[in-house]
């Protein structure tokens, strides 16, 4: 794993759209072949060069303009008069084009297409489509291996979620079959899982994020040659990645700070004081530990970072020294550097400063940014 003290930096920025659509290229009977309609949301990341925005810090608000210049023709209006087949793969295809070639957004990683709050896709910089469909199921389960005291080796519960991300290059075709076949996999999965108690089930007697979405891989890859990681969320602020070879985990946290633009011109309204309520999003990536079954404890992780969340929760972050600006890049790549003194395992800081708005600093400068 390379890394580098001049850190990349993705930035993000996110809008809705209301639209009714229909997929005529659908069997008859299927339902979404009727005129119907959607809340969507739609998310850019990009790596945005020096200068690129008005002033040093202003990426993200300007990214988030153009985003919304750029779908406000499909704004309660029927998309089919835009987009032949308005599936969420050529929706997204259409958003990428329009910004690369009509709105002047360069270095565009990802353009994702939220349809329902359990679906949609991420079209990633190759132009692949990543289809990803949303799960729960509730179980209960304990940690064996886990030290005398400590919370987790009590039997308790969760309302367990899992997001199953398959690449598919699907073209004009329909992605709602392939949200049909995800069910398809993904049905006996559930019957297994939801209301049981996960030791039982065999293979599962540990079972961390970790465990489980490795046990998933190994079972549902054979079914869905397209599976490309899984994501499993044991709360809706942690969780685990798992490709099949890698484990990556993710702590989630919510501050309220105030922060001011200091590059912003002097009659900007972001130089003047303001402030978020920011999702600041951990990720670290480790080895799996064979007896703990996790690659970091969530509870050190958050014991860790106490100290530098303190430092920044409800706090005047223009007030820190060596913070070069509030602007969310400086603050995730501030958040970085100080995280992996303490958590050398951490490799990137997510910083959103309203859904889907914000910056993403990595130390790996040749790893994919993956959704969470």
């Amino acid at each position: 794993m390379k890394t580098s003290t001049q850190q990349p930096t993705i930035y993000s920025a996110s809008c809705g759209f209301e639209s009714a659509c229909q997929i005529s290229a659908l069997p008859e009977g299927h339902r979404s072949r009727g005129l119907h309609g959607h809340s969507y949301f739609a998310t850019i990341r990009a790596h945005l060069p020096e200068g690129w925005a008005p002033f040093p810090g202003a990426e993200v608000e300007e990214l988030r303009r153009r985003l919304e210049a750029c779908v406000a023709p499909l704004d309660h209006a029927l998309l089919n008069a835009s987009i032949t087949e308005p599936t969420d793969e050529n929706i997204a295809r259409w958003i990428k084009h329009r910004l690369e070639h009509e709105f002047g957004v360069p270095g565009i990683q990802q353009v994702g297409i939220q349809s329902t709050q359990h679906s949609g896709v991420d079209l990633d910089a190759d132009g692949m489509a990543h289809v990803w469909r949303r799960y729960r199921f509730q179980a209960a389960h304990r940690l064996p291996n886990v030290p005398a005291g400590h919370k987790c080796g009590r039997m308790h519960g969760h309302g367990f979620e899992v997001i199953v991300h398959a690449n598919q290059d699907l073209g004009e075709r329909d992605l709602s079959v392939d949200y049909d076949h995800l069910d398809e996999v993904w049905a006996p999965f559930h019957m297994q899982l939801n209301y049981h108690c996960l030791n039982e089930i065999e293979g599962l007697s540990n079972p961390t994020s970790e465990v489980i979405s490795a046990w998933l891989w190994a079972r549902m890859k054979p079914q869905l040659p397209e599976l490309s990681w899984l994501t499993v969320y044991e709360t809706g602020s942690c969780g685990a990645n798992f490709d099949g070879q890698h484990y990556r985990i993710w702590k989630e946290l919510t501050l309220d700070s105030a922060i001011q633009l200091k590059r912003a011109p002097n009659e900007h309204p972001l130089r003047g004081i303001h402030g978020h309520t920011y999702t600041l999003r951990l990720h670290l990536s480790a080895e799996l530990d064979q007896l703990m079954g996790w690659t970091v404890d969530f509870g050190d992780v958050k014991t860790q970072f106490d100290p530098i969340f303190k430092a920044i929760d409800h706090r005047p972050l223009f007030e820190i020294a060596d913070l070069p600006d509030g602007d969310t890049a400086s603050l995730s790549a501030w958040i970085l550097a100080k995280g992996r003194a303490v958590l050398p395992q951490l490799d990137r800081v997510d910083m959103y400063e309203t859904r889907g708005c914000g910056a993403i600093v990595c130390a790996d400068v040749e790893g994919p940014v993956i959704p969470v």
